[in-house]
Parts: C-alpha cells; structure tokens; sequence
C-alpha cells in the first residue's frame, strides 16, 4: 500500500480546493523552475535547480533526463539518492486530488536506481537502491532494493536474489 496522507474534502471536487492546499505563489515558482529544467541540457543546472528552488533532496551524480516532470505542487516531498538515473518524460507525482480527497505522499528514490522512460511514479513510493524501473511503467507500489519492475500495472520481474542466481547459472558469466 501507497504511504499517503488522507485530507477529505466537502463540496466540490478536492483539485477545486487546490489554493486552500498550497499557495498560488508557489504553484507559479515550481512550474516555472520546473519547466527551465525539463528542457536544459545541463545535469548540474538541473540539480542546482531542484535543490536550490525547489526544496529536493538529490544525491550527487544523478541524473534526470530531458522532459522528467516533477510534482509541482509538493516538489519538497521527492527525494532521489546518489548516482541515479531519470528516463525521459518521466512523471513523479507527491500527490493526488480526488473528488472527495486529496492525497499527499513522499516519494524516496535510492540510490543507483534506474528509471525508464515514460514512467510514472505515484505518491508515498519508495523505490529501494538498486532497483530497476522499466520503461512506461507505473509504479503504484513500493518497489524492492535491487529488483527490476515493469508494466502497467507494475509487477516485479525480477528480484535481486532471483536475478542473482540467474547470473550464476549463466553459462558465459557464472560458474
């Protein structure tokens, strides 16, 4: 299960309460920030950028690819360790608005994880170090230290352990 927080809402949908739930200020701040990082080139601009304006914990050396759309409204709620790499037009959310809620999560990348293009990671994910995250995957739960993941709906392809053992009996590499 998602390790979100639950806020209900009364009237209109949660998204129509949006202003109540963060500032309008901001929301304006984040998105620009956001985009100037989604199309520079630069892997140290963007770090600098997501670190420095948007309040982001990010490890040395990692890397988010042209077109990674962070969360703009909670952007301080993603953490992404050392040396990882982000697939283009990847979509990592912190939170959710519903029709009778919203939701807010933190989403915690490790480190030397690497996630395909066109992912989507939902809020409250934990994605352990090591993992790999296939392309066009969405990732709706927690995902194991060093397995590898894959489809919509995500499921787990390979553990660490199991992948382990194939390298092992691999002929070319293992024993």
């Amino acid at each position: 299960m998602r390790n979100t927080t639950r806020y209900p809402v009364e009237g209109a949908n949660s998204l129509w309460h949006v202003y109540k739930t963060v500032p309008f200020g901001k929301v304006v701040k984040n998105f620009i920030v956001i985009q100037l990082a989604r199309y520079t080139p630069f892997l140290g601009m963007k770090n600098w950028l997501y670190r420095s304006f948007l309040k982001m914990k990010v490890g040395e050396q990692t890397s988010f690819a042209l077109m990674v759309m962070l969360d703009v409204m909670f952007p301080e709620k993603i953490s992404v360790g050392r040396n990882t790499v982000i697939g283009y037009n990847t979509t990592i959310l912190a939170h959710e608005y519903l029709i009778k809620e919203y939701r807010l999560g933190e989403v915690r990348i490790g480190s030397e994880v690497m996630i395909g293009a066109n992912s989507t990671i939902l809020p409250g994910i934990t994605i352990g170090d090591g993992a790999i995250v296939s392309a066009g995957t969405l990732v709706h739960k927690d995902v194991p230290a060093g397995a590898f993941v894959g489809g919509n709906p995500m499921k787990v392809i390979y553990t660490k352990e199991e992948l382990q053992e194939r390298w092992n009996e691999d002929p070319i590499y293992g024993k």
